[in-house]
């Protein structure tokens, strides 16, 4: 399983050991088309499945926005998720975004400004309710930096309504803070994600490893107004959906990308790849 792993990370030294494959090999799928949201789903509080209210999530100019200039009252708990139309489970998920401007008004406080976030192992959206305020999922924090000379380091790892395992305990708190730097003003970075089932997480910004926590799983707390059935607490989480966050700052996305780590095992077989780290004999040709 070790080897398996290091061949899905490739140059990344995520296990004590550099490992090396040829990025030529790998078949990324591009999540985001350039053009517009096909693939993705809206879901905001207090609206239904689909109902891109103020049309927070939008394309231009080739860049897949956040924006808040049609909520003519401020924010109001809107949390908004994009969902991508398709679950998984082990894989390697790339963003490159940039903050672009100011928190709208009536924000849920000072803690949400320049902060959003990629949620993975999440809910099927259809399963939501019209109120709740976020999915039930493990979140990969995206955070900027204030000009202040603070240290607020991106990539952090945020739980609503999950729990994840640091140093051979549940960790207690709702966010943990990455060894990330900190991004202040417009520039683009870089995050990856690397999603190994529920057994491990890491998370790399421009490259460097920067948190890693295993076994994700449903608890906790900081999730409202969710279907009590959806939220069977101490449930590993194997897989689910990814989604981004609108939490009241303006954000770009100009890249979201994924390599499938999941795929034909059989060396034999010509749908075979050498970084796939789980078997999924059904995608065998």
């Amino acid at each position: 399983m070790i080897m398996r792993i290091a061949s899905a990370l490739c140059t990344i030294a995520l296990l004590g050991t550099s490992f090396a494959c040829s990025a030529a090999d790998e078949e990324w799928i591009q999540l985001f088309n350039g053009r517009d949201l096909s693939g993705w789903t809206p879901k905001v509080s207090h609206y239904e499945l689909g109902n891109n209210f103020g049309n927070t999530f939008r394309v231009e100019d080739g860049l897949l926005q956040v924006r808040y200039d049609q909520y003519k009252d401020g924010f109001n708990t809107r949390f908004g998720h994009l969902f991508y139309a398709k679950p998984y489970s082990y894989y390697r998920l790339r963003i490159e975004y940039r903050f672009a401007g100011k928190q709208i008004a009536k924000g849920p406080g000072a803690w949400a400004n320049r902060n959003s976030g990629i949620m993975f192992h999440a809910q099927p959206p259809q399963t939501m309710t019209k109120e709740q305020d976020f999915p039930i999922s493990i979140e990969a924090q995206l955070l900027g930096g204030l000009s202040d000379g603070k240290t607020r380091p991106t990539a952090n790892m945020c739980s609503p309504g999950t729990e994840v395992v640091i140093n051979g305990a549940l960790y207690p708190k709702h966010c943990l803070d990455s060894a990330g730097k900190t991004y202040d003003g417009d520039q683009w970075v870089q995050m990856e994600i690397v999603v190994l089932g529920d057994a491990l997480v890491t998370h790399l910004v421009n490259g460097q490893k920067v948190l890693e926590y295993s076994l994700p799983q449903i608890g906790g707390g900081v999730v409202a107004n969710f279907d009590p059935k959806a939220k069977r607490d101490g449930e590993l989480l194997t897989g689910g959906y990814i989604a981004l966050q609108s939490e009241s700052s303006p954000l770009d996305v100009r890249r979201i990308e994924l390599l499938n780590l999941s795929g034909c095992m059989d060396r034999n077989n010509a749908s075979y790849r050498p970084y796939f780290v789980h078997s999924d004999p059904a995608s065998c040709k």
